[in-house]
């Protein structure tokens, strides 16, 4: 990024899931999520203005949000925890992001959905 590039606002989507309700597993997932965001999407922290992490209701062992602060430069990042709706048919365990960030006008943002949570959105 160069400061003659016009940056857009983005909001980018992904999901994961985790393998149990622990703060282990959570963390695991989290870090394996925003990783994924921030590599795909060639982003620094000064371009992401604010995520928020919704969780299946099977997940309360700690805040993503908590997890994802310990990150470097990420302490002025708005960061949000909520419960996803709830849906008989959702997938378990599974942590939601949706993130703004500013982008190149030029770059096609990248939604990360991994583990089983490729199954929500296929066509990403």
């Amino acid at each position: 990024m160069n400061n003659s590039e016009t940056l857009v606002l983005q909001a980018l989507r992904g999901a994961i899931t985790c393998s149990k309700n622990s703060t282990e597993s959570i963390a695991n997932a989290v870090n394996e999520l925003i990783d994924e965001l921030v590599v795909r999407n060639n982003l620094k922290p000064e371009q992401i203005v604010s995520i928020t992490f919704s969780v299946t209701r099977d997940l309360d062992a700690c805040f993503p949000a908590s997890i994802a602060r310990k990150q470097p430069g990420w302490e002025k990042i708005a960061l949000l925890d909520c419960q996803q709706m709830y849906v008989k048919s959702d997938l378990e365990n599974c942590i939601r992001i949706l993130a703004h960030t500013w982008l190149p006008s030029e770059q096609t943002p990248k939604h990360p959905y991994l583990g089983k949570a490729t199954t929500l959105r296929p066509d990403r």
